[in-house]
Formats: structure tokens, C-alpha cells, sequence
């Protein structure tokens, strides 16, 4: 841990050292709750967000806040290994042409329907999922845009790796701005203390439509699993077809990096929001992607209570994406990675939102959470498609 922040009626306890004042506003918004548990935690790759900074971890009782949750609900990482030691760029560009014909990215979907069978069981979702169902059958097994990549590593382990980072595409943000919406709607008839402007708008746990966000956003949750499962299915059978079919892979590891769930914590039930960070229980295994060109980990948690068993999510933001395009320079960027023989993803001056520059060293943002996460695997880029 780096610092604490004793000012707020809740402490906040960061391990970042490099974050923007307003993110510090949002925290200490957050820190003034009046159904606050304990603390507020800021992960070392902690930025300003909607409502709560992006890598903060905050834990309630009685109430569950939309926007600490955010609006791509059950965004997260996969990660498989292979069994095979080296491609060559011959065969990283077939693969990342086989990627870019088989998955759509960006803003595009599959233009037919996808196997029903594939996507999650809906249970007690609400009308407004419903809704979006049929639209959501079309986006499994697609990227989506902003900083959702994959990318196939080399591992410390001496072996291929494929990870991808993506969420719950267009229905995670639409039931995300539905709910918030409405707690901001019964927050205003409640007259409640927490003032509007926080963007902190909260649903009473034990209200229907707390209950039907819970549901709601459990079925993102599965649906973004889902989606990063299908377009590993797809890198899978590219991987075969270039290997004649001698690919072993290792099971998938899964983790999501923006929800909410019931957790015990200092021996009280409390309801965890986790935005834009990882859950890092003693022993559990998780993944922290670093920005484009730069390493990646497979870590185990240390289960350390102060950041709620928490880490962070990635390395974080230091510009947004029009200061990025304004300020980088493009031919630096391109040769930063075109020096460690990456294929990758920056073309043209609007890529460069998702340049090296515009994030945290992740060096530093591992060296901070060294009491959160220990690392297993080392996974250096050698070739990413960006959404």
C-alpha cells in the first residue's frame, strides 16, 4: 500500500501513486457514503471514471450501486496455454488473419444469429434483457471495441499463450444506463443524502429493483464469459489448422473485472463492487493484461483484506483516448513496438488511444501490488488485433 487517505468519513487506501485529482474526488465521494464498509481501496492502476474511479474496489451494506459496477458489465480476461514453444511470423499472420475473419471487432457483429446452446441460461432476467436477447445472439462471439484486444504471448513457462479481453458488448451498457437511471430516479423521490452529482446512485438491496439489477447483471456477467469462451474457440481452431491439429491447450482461466458480488469480509456479508479490478483471493489465480507492447501476467492472489482480496485490472490509463491521439507521436508509438517485432494494431493517428503512451509503466503498477499478487507467468506480445 501506498498511502491513506484519513480526511473522509471512510479511509481510502491506495496503492497507486500516480492518479489524477478527480479520480481522488470520485474516491472521496465514494468515501462520504453513508453505507460504506470499512473503506475505500484504489488499485495501482486506478483512474478517473464514471461515478467511482476505474480500478477502485468498494464494499456496501444494504445497498448495490450501478455505476460502481460500470457500464461494461462482466468485461474481463481469458487466458489459455499451449503446448507449443514458437511461432514464426509466417505463421502469427495467418493466425491474425484467420482472427479477423472468423471474429468481427469493433462496433461489428455476426450477421446471423449464433447457436442458441451457446449463450447463457436466462433464468429470472428482467423485461429489459429480454429485449436485448435477440440482438445479444448476434454479438456472442464478437470483441467489441476501446481497449478489448487479443493477443498471443510467449510465456516465461517457455510456451504460447493466447489472451483476450473483452465484456458483455452493447447489453452490459444498456442495462448498466437502465438501472442507474432508476436509482437516480427513486434516490431524488427518497430524498437521500447522496448528493446527484456523484453519479453514485444506489438501489436498497431488498427493493425489486435491486433484486432484478442482481439478476440482470449476473446474466452479463455470464454472457461476457460466454463471448470470450466462443472467440477462444475461434483462435483455438486457427492455432490447429496451422499446427495440422498438434495443439494441446490447458483449461481457460477466467476472470471478470467489473461487477458486484456477496463476499465475507472482516467477518461481515457485504456486497463487493469491483470497477475496472480483480478479485485476488489466497491462492486464486488471475490474470493482469499490460497495455499494447508490454507484458502481461498470470498471478496468484495473496488474499491480502485491505484491498478486499483485490488487484488491479491492467496497468491504467494516464491520458484519455482524444488526449492520447492529440499528444503521442505516432512514429514512435509504431516504432516502440516495431523494435520488439510486434505485429500489432497501430496504423494511423486515431489508434493511437490504445498506444503504450497512453498507460501506466506496468512495471510500476506490478512493483505496487506486491503485497495483493504474486507472479506465476511472464507473458511478453508477439503479435495483438485490437476492437
Amino acid at each position: 500500500m501506498k498511502q491513506v487517505i484519513s480526511t473522509e468519513k471512510h479511509p481510502i487506501k491506495l496503492w497507486v501513486d500516480q492518479i489524477e485529482d478527480s479520480a481522488i474526488n470520485q474516491a472521496k465521494n465514494l468515501a462520504n457514503l453513508p453505507f460504506v464498509y470499512k473503506h475505500v481501496a484504489l488499485m495501482p492502476d486506478a483512474h478517473t471514471g464514471y461515478g467511482m474511479p476505474i480500478g477502485g474496489v468498494l464494499a456496501t451494506k444494504g445497498v448495490i450501486i450501478p455505476n460502481a459496477v460500470g457500464v461494461d458489465i462482466g468485461c474481463g480476461m481469458c487466458a489459455i496455454k499451449t503446448n507449443i514453444e514458437d511461432m514464426d511470423t509466417t505463421e502469427l499472420k495467418q493466425l491474425m488473419s484467420h482472427i479477423r475473419k472468423t471474429i468481427p471487432l469493433g462496433k461489428n457483429s455476426h450477421k446471423e444469429k449464433q447457436d442458441e446452446s451457446l449463450m447463457p441460461q436466462r433464468g429470472d432476467v428482467s423485461n429489459v434483457m429480454e429485449q436485448l436477447y435477440s440482438k445479444a445472439l448476434c454479438q456472442l462471439g464478437t470483441l467489441g471495441g476501446g481497449n478489448h484486444f487479443i493477443e498471443i504471448q510467449r510465456g516465461s513457462d517457455g510456451y504460447i499463450w493466447v489472451m483476450i479481453h473483452s465484456g458483455s458488448r452493447n447489453i452490459g451498457k444498456q442495462i448498466a444506463d437502465f438501472y442507474n437511471k432508476k436509482a437516480r430516479q427513486l434516490n431524488e423521490r427518497w430524498y437521500t443524502q447522496v448528493p446527484i452529482n456523484a453519479d453514485l446512485a444506489f438501489l436498497p438491496i431488498e427493493t425489486e429493483e435491486a433484486h432484478a439489477y442482481m439478476n440482470d447483471m449476473q446474466y452479463c456477467i455470464d454472457f461476457a464469459f460466454a463471448n470470450r469462451k466462443q472467440m477462444m474457440e475461434k483462435v483455438k481452431a486457427g492455432l490447429l489448422e496451422i499446427n495440422q491439429g498438434n495443439v494441446v491447450f490447458d483449461d481457460i482461466i477466467n476472470i471478470a473485472h467489473n461487477y458486484a458480488a456477496w463476499e465475507n469480509h472482516y467477518n461481515e456479508n457485504v456486497l463487493v463492487h469491483r470497477k475496472g479490478a480483480t478479485r485476488a483471493y489466497k491462492g486464486e489465480i488471475g490474470i493482469i493484461p499490460g497495455s499494447q507492447g508490454t507484458k502481461s501476467y498470470i498471478v496468484e492472489g495473496l488474499g491480502n483484506p485491505e484491498s478486499f482480496m483485490s488487484c488491479s485490472h491492467g496497468a491504467g490509463r494516464v491520458m484519455g483516448r482524444k488526449q492520447a491521439q492529440r499528444e503521442l507521436d505516432l512514429e514512435t508509438e509504431i516504432s516502440r513496438l516495431n523494435e520488439k517485432g510486434i505485429i500489432h494494431a497501430i496504423r494511423n493517428t486515431k489508434d493511437l488511444d490504445e498506444a503504450a503512451g497512453a498507460y501506466k509503466d506496468i512495471d510500476v503498477v506490478m512493483a505496487n501490488q506486491k503485497d495483493l499478487v504474486k507472479i506465476k507467468v511472464e507473458l511478453k506480445p508477439l503479435a495483438v488485433v485490437k476492437g
